[in-house]
């Protein structure tokens, strides 16, 4: 029942204030503020000193409850402005594996002269906190666990306080669109194909174009750099050192080349083989059904090949 609650207020808040972009200020209206189990605690208590001082014709015992229920209302004004003002920011996209986290980047700014303690970010489940200066601003990472390859979409996630007794709750939820690209787990026992031929190599088989390959003869031209001294030392002909450059070569990573693997394998196997080739500052292309990404190489190719990982199969356009 408390969780049907929790759906319908998030449902009927979301059509009260629509979408938000990103970043948002949050105001006075947006925020709503409800007593803890021990603010409930204390509101018994206070009502049975009001009762006992009265029965019992007891000054002090009521100034004494008059006393707790003004800190009470202070106490609930300080929770609510806790979050009236904040400004919030997110990563709208971040990348990850099946099994692992989704790390998601939120920006607390406090433009106020008035700290703010204690401010939690509630996504999918996972939580963080941190306090924010006045006048200055804060990153808050959110480490939301991925089950499942896919694309991951978070229509809404909360801020909230009960800063600064934990009587009162304070919170707000945040129509802001973040999207997860969950890149399959990767794993798989096929070593690297080899560079520019069929079959399979490992990684130390394609170095790069500093790879040692032999001595040849010497040609008028040829960088001095790469002449053999220690051979003309010792009295023989003058020769030079050649080096393979198999890692300027392009590679394929095929879809095809995995056959009578079922689909999250075949998916896995590549996701590993990407990591590898980047790892290695290979130049690589991949070929999946209905996505090919030409050779390249660099930070951005791998996203975008994780990114094709991640959609393969689904709806989302490539």
């Amino acid at each position: 029942m408390r969780q049907a609650a929790i759906d319908k207020l998030r449902a009927w808040t979301a059509r009260r204030h629509g979408p938000d972009s990103l970043p948002i200020r949050i105001h006075r209206r947006r925020v709503y503020i409800l007593p803890t189990r021990f603010g409930m605690m204390l509101a018994l208590m206070l009502a049975a000193m009001l009762i006992a001082g009265l029965n019992y014709n007891s000054n002090l015992g009521l100034a004494f409850a008059f006393l707790m229920a003004s800190v009470a209302l202070v106490t609930m004004n300080h929770c609510n402005r806790n979050l009236v003002g904040l400004q919030v920011d997110a990563t709208a996209e971040v990348d990850a594996f099946a099994g692992g986290e989704a790390n998601f980047d939120f920006v607390l700014r406090n433009d106020s002269r008035v700290e703010r303690r204690d401010v939690e970010i509630l996504c999918m489940g996972a939580l963080g906190i941190r306090s924010v200066g006045a006048g200055s601003s804060e990153s808050v990472p959110v480490a939301v666990p991925m089950a499942r390859r896919g694309v991951t979409r978070i229509a809404q996630f909360e801020l909230r306080t009960r800063y600064p007794f934990g009587w009162f709750h304070a919170w707000t939820y945040v129509q802001g669109s973040l999207t997860a690209y969950v890149a399959p787990a990767p794993r798989g026992s096929r070593t690297l194909p080899a560079v520019g031929g069929s079959g399979y190599a490992s990684r130390s088989e394609a170095r790069g174009d500093e790879d040692f390959a032999g001595l040849r003869a010497y040609e008028p031209g040829v960088p001095l750099k790469h002449m053999a001294w220690k051979v003309l030392a010792r009295g023989a002909e003058a020769a030079v050192r050649s080096y393979t450059g198999l890692a300027a070569q392009p590679e394929w990573l095929e879809w095809s080349s995995l056959e009578g693997q079922d689909i999250e394998t075949r998916l896995s196997q590549l996701c590993l083989w990407v990591l590898e080739s980047d790892a290695a500052q290979r130049v690589f292309g991949l070929r999946v059904p209905g996505k090919e990404i030409a050779p390249a190489a660099g930070a951005a190719h791998r996203f975008a090949c994780l990114r094709a990982l991640a959609l393969f199969g689904s709806e989302e356009p490539h």
